[in-house]
């Protein structure tokens, strides 16, 4: 676990693990997710390593972080992720019960929090994060654009 980190360095940590996804071939994006200041998990993508679409950054890291504290209840937990999460990743967030969510790029095409279905503003979501979004939002949106554009 890593101490004594404020919510910038904890998207800096989720930029790093991004930067790490993107070099070993997959879609940039990292996350972290935070309880009592410490750091209980990180992941970047892994879809295509794991063959498993449902292998994104917020996904894996917060399987971690339920096994770290044994419960699948991250009620008093802070998650940290490079882009705006997908329908599916906030779906998970919801059931997770996270405390406050940080996004850095936004997502027009693919997010779920403040562009598309907005799932959390879903009479049907069972719990709903503060959102906090476009921390890191300028590092986050270059590093996905330079590993698009080195891709087309």
């Amino acid at each position: 676990m890593i101490r004594g980190m404020n919510a910038p360095s904890f998207m800096d940590l989720a930029l790093k693990t991004a930067e790490n996804a993107g070099k070993s071939g997959e879609v940039p994006i990292g996350c972290v997710i935070v309880r009592d200041y410490k750091v209980i998990a990180t992941a970047g993508n892994r879809t295509l390593t794991d063959r498993d679409p449902t292998a994104h950054a917020e996904i894996l890291a917060l399987r971690q972080a339920a096994e770290t504290i044994g419960t699948e209840r991250l009620v008093d937990c802070d998650l940290y992720v490079t882009l705006e999460p997908c329908t599916m990743c906030a779906g998970a967030i919801s059931f997770a019960r996270i405390r406050r969510l940080y996004y850095g790029a936004a997502d027009p095409k693919g997010g779920a929090v403040d562009s598309g279905v907005r799932f959390f503003a879903s009479p049907t979501c069972h719990h709903v994060p503060e959102v906090y979004s476009a921390v890191g939002e300028r590092k986050a949106a270059t590093l996905l654009k330079e590993f698009f554009r080195e891709r087309r």
